[in-house]
């Protein structure tokens, strides 16, 4: 018996044998009857345990997404240099005429000849990022790679000339041959 009470009982001789028996039993046929603690502990825990799988997984799928848009920017990217490297304008030792563009609030300067500086402000090239250099391309190569990523491209062509109402100096034209 483990009930020191029930024991203590019994030494006196208040209670005999098949009583402390059919006392034990009657005790379990009611837990038997009733769901105790142990299943509601049960029932808690088996739903947190889901609950956390449930995040797990969502965390999971949201990792995964991730590295997807990840691989899927930089097989872009590879595809974008690979169009830049295939296609790009050899400049050599002719090329010494400086031609400044502006990318990303900032002034860049470019080695051209005169025939290559007359194109760009044609517009029939391009002049795209790669590594960190800029590289003149054709335009069916910038158009291809503005497709892909806006940002690694510079296009002359899209140049709006709408002139401003207010702007003092809209009389005064700024000459195409002019160096910066």
């Amino acid at each position: 018996m483990n009930n020191p009470f029930q024991e203590q009982l019994l030494k006196i001789g208040l209670v005999n044998k098949q009583q402390v028996k059919k006392a034990n039993q009657d005790k379990y046929k009611q837990q038997k009857k009733q769901p105790g603690k142990k299943q509601a502990v049960n029932d808690e825990a088996l739903a947190k345990s889901r609950q956390a799988a449930l995040k797990k997984a969502e965390r999971d799928r949201a990792l995964n997404r991730q590295k997807q848009e990840q691989a899927t920017k930089k097989a872009l990217s590879i595809e974008i240099n690979q169009l830049i490297s295939a296609h790009c304008i050899k400049r050599d030792q002719g090329c010494e005429i400086a031609y400044n563009f502006a990318h990303r609030n900032k002034v860049n300067r470019l080695y051209v000849n005169a025939d290559m500086k007359r194109q760009l402000m044609q517009g029939k090239l391009g002049i795209a990022r790669i590594e960190g250099r800029y590289e003149l391309v054709p335009l069916s190569v910038a158009e291809k790679i503005k497709q892909r990523n806006e940002k690694r491209i510079i296009l002359f062509t899209e140049e709006s000339d709408q002139l401003d109402a207010n702007d003092p100096y809209a009389d005064y034209k700024i000459p195409d041959d002019l160096t910066w």
